[in-house]
């Protein structure tokens, strides 16, 4: 093969490279809320419900209403609840006509509380950039400083307060009561010269981080 011929098929080699690659984007959602945020509350709802007592329901028939919860409290506080419940020897009912005792859930709160604390020059933004005559419809650019932290510290805490009120159905007479209790989270993150984060804190996505 001659030089020419072999510069010939590098180039459509090449060439055909090119256009076999094309472009391509990977689309990423991100859900709301991190796994964080979840683990926090979860196991802030775990360690409340932890505290709770059944002892007067064992060996009874109930029904478990979790209606006074919100809708964003009611997921896993709800199951986590229900499965405390089976745990102390009650029998849950999915029909309320077929239970002796009504148990009423309720939540004081649950979410979390997030301090920040730097040493440093936060980042700053500046007024959007753009052409003023190209009308007010053209596109403009926000610019923003970088962050310059010497230190950076991030403290989370998860909080969950959860009580009970159980009663008897077709009397109203109340059995047994349990709480308010309340479980916590934490989490915090911290940044030395730009380098981190060092984690501590007593969720499950901390251990994880660390390896």
């Amino acid at each position: 093969m001659t030089r020419s011929q072999l510069s010939l098929f590098c180039s459509a080699f090449l060439l055909l490279l090119w256009i076999c690659s094309g472009c391509s984007t990977v689309r990423v959602s991100d859900p709301a809320a991190t796994a964080t945020q979840q683990y926090m509350t979860s196991e802030a709802v775990a360690k409340a419900i932890a505290q709770l007592t059944f002892d007067s329901l064992r060996g009874r028939r109930v029904f478990v209403d979790s209606s006074y919860l919100s809708e964003a409290e009611r997921g896993f506080a709800s199951a986590e609840f229900r499965a405390a419940v089976l745990r102390a020897g009650a029998y849950l009912q999915a029909d309320r006509e077929k239970a002796e005792i009504m148990i009423e859930v309720r939540s004081n709160g649950i979410g979390i509380d997030r301090y920040q604390s730097m040493v440093g020059l936060p980042a700053i933004y500046g007024p959007p950039v753009g052409s003023e005559a190209a009308g007010a419809g053209a596109i403009t650019q926000t610019v923003v400083t970088p962050e310059i932290a010497l230190t950076k510290h991030i403290k989370q805490f998860g909080f969950a307060s959860l009580s009970y009120t159980a009663y008897w159905i077709d009397t109203g007479e109340i059995v047994a009561e349990s709480g308010p209790f309340v479980g916590k989270t934490f989490r915090e993150d911290w940044w030395y010269f730009g380098f981190g984060p060092r984690t501590i804190g007593n969720v499950p996505v901390v251990d994880l981080t660390q390896r």
